[in-house]
């Protein structure tokens, strides 16, 4: 059972709260713009932390458990009170100074970036002191700038989780395998399957994620970079197959540049996270930041 509520338990209730009002896993995956393991995942954890069984769910459907319809009430309580006090201290007379550096990947999707710049406004509204300094690097980068103290928080996909640092989820990103008007393939990609392109070369990440499923062999490999344009002038070089996240390659696909080779099975969800150091997680400057990037994108 509960003892002191933390900062996950709230995430965690936020998660169970938004399942319940769309009336199911399934349904629940856009509000919260994550998968449905990762949300089953979630209520799981709840419910480890509670002690009891919170919902049905599973092929017959999603149903509450009576423990489960008395837990949505008091749920909703405690956040309406938690907003209520948010409210409050809001009003309170006191600015934000400094600057925060903030690392940023490249190409992130316009629809993200629009939310990021949403954050922003809304903290320099109210703290006209604040000011922001950007430096864009690949994932590596930014968490070593972080490790190292020349950045206070990153915004990212992090392939290597490191155990000093705290990784926040945001939003996801659709990577898709592409090729190229002069590459073989082009006439019969769409469709094709993973044998059909694990003969040919490709284009790969120099530190790739776990999400990332390798298309063919290590010795069809042939070019490592953490460039989205560098591995998008290879891919449209004709020489090499790669992934590129959709929202960068939409413009390619517009002018007939490169095609998806099989969106269905050639592609992979990527989740980027704000990360930041533990030892100065609490920072006033980090943490503010920290929780209009999470509201603005509705983390629960």
């Amino acid at each position: 059972m509960l003892g002191n509520v933390s900062e996950l338990d709230i995430r965690l209730i936020r998660v169970f709260l938004a399942v319940v009002e769309a009336g199911g896993i399934s349904a629940a995956q856009t509000a919260l713009n994550t998968s449905q393991p990762t949300i089953s995942a979630q209520l799981a954890s709840l419910e480890t932390r509670l002690g009891f069984r919170l919902c049905q769910r599973g092929r017959a459907g999603f149903a509450l458990t009576p423990k489960g319809s008395q837990f949505v009430e008091a749920a909703r309580r405690l956040l309406a009170a938690a907003e209520g006090f948010r409210l409050e201290v809001q009003h309170i007379n006191r600015t934000l100074s400094g600057t925060l550096n903030i690392g940023l990947l490249g190409q992130i999707d316009p629809t993200a970036n629009k939310k990021i710049a949403q954050a922003i406004a809304r903290l320099r509204a109210r703290n006209q002191g604040l000011y922001f300094q950007f430096t864009e690097l690949s994932s590596s980068f930014l968490e070593e700038k972080l490790v190292n103290g020349h950045l206070d928080l990153a915004i990212g996909y992090f392939w290597r989780r490191l155990d000093s640092l705290d990784y926040f989820a945001l939003f996801n990103e659709t990577q898709m395998a592409y090729c190229s008007a002069s590459h073989p393939l082009y006439a019969k990609a769409g469709a094709l399957d993973s044998t059909e392109v694990a003969g040919h070369e490709w284009v790969w990440p120099s530190h790739p994620l776990p999400e990332m499923p390798a298309p063919a062999a290590i010795d069809h490999l042939t070019a490592l970079t953490d460039s989205m344009d560098g591995a998008a002038l290879l891919i449209l070089s004709g020489q090499h197959l790669g992934f590129l996240p959709q929202h960068y390659a939409a413009r390619h696909v517009e002018l007939d540049q490169v095609r998806a080779l099989n969106p269905q099975q050639l592609s992979y969800e990527v989740q980027f996270h704000a990360a930041v150091r533990r030892s100065t997680r609490q920072s006033e400057l980090v943490s503010t930041f920290l929780g209009e990037l999470m509201e603005v994108f509705e983390v629960a």
